[in-house]
């Protein structure tokens, strides 16, 4: 994948596919989770070079595959999107939020179609999680165990289930035993608002096993 273009093949991989991939096992309160690919290969090595090697123009092919991939989750239907926030110290060594950018790049891409599609910030992390890498199931789990929060200062009406915003979708990179997005929507849920779906670019294979219920 040489410069920031994506070749053909790669484009393949990143958007062949979108399906729903649950983690088997899945933490109670995990939304129906969709992602665009495995991450293995072209994927893994595209979300690897955004976030962690300052490859920002990696954000449009990315973006692309998480917009077709709410798009294969929701149909043609209004939607409101909100992305999982990162931490701050990621925040400092990383220099942006790739998910908050690509989540409103897929916006954008999305609505460019035709589509009613409204992004809400309105996550924010309420203390210091440790680095998920390396952390099994229960330890990730426990790590964020209430690490969420709905912001206060967010500008009109908390979006609905199914109103005139649509389906809130959460947005993250990657889902790899599902805590966080189990976390984000129970920050969610707990300010009234239903979370019935979730996509990501990625679903993480875990060795030895099938990682994942692919519904289709």
């Amino acid at each position: 994948m040489p410069g920031a273009l994506v070749c053909p093949r790669c484009a393949a991989e990143l958007h062949g596919r979108p399906a729903c991939r649950m983690p088997v096992p899945f933490p109670p309160g995990l939304p129906e989770c969709w992602s665009a690919a495995d991450y293995t290969g072209a994927a893994r090595r595209a979300i690897i070079a955004y976030k962690e090697r300052g490859r920002t123009a990696l954000a449009h092919p990315l973006a692309g595959a998480l917009a077709l991939t709410v798009a294969a989750a929701i149909g043609g239907r209004s939607v409101t999107l909100v992305p999982v926030p990162s931490a701050r110290p990621a925040l400092r060594r990383r220099g942006h939020d790739p998910v908050t950018r690509l989540t409103a790049l897929a916006a954008g891409y999305l609505r460019a179609a035709g589509w009613p599609v409204t992004v809400a910030k309105i996550l924010a992390q309420r203390r210091r999680v440790a680095d998920q890498a390396g952390l099994s199931s229960l330890q990730r789990a426990e790590n964020l165990s209430l690490a969420f929060r709905v912001t206060a200062a967010r500008k009109g009406p908390l979006p609905g289930s199914w109103g005139d915003a649509g389906p809130i979708v959460l947005v993250d990179d990657i889902v790899t035993t599902g805590a966080t997005l189990a976390e984000a929507a129970r920050a969610l849920r707990e300010a009234g608002m239903a979370v019935p779906l979730a996509a990501t670019i990625a679903a993480t294979r875990r060795r030895g096993q099938s990682p994942y219920r692919d519904g289709g």
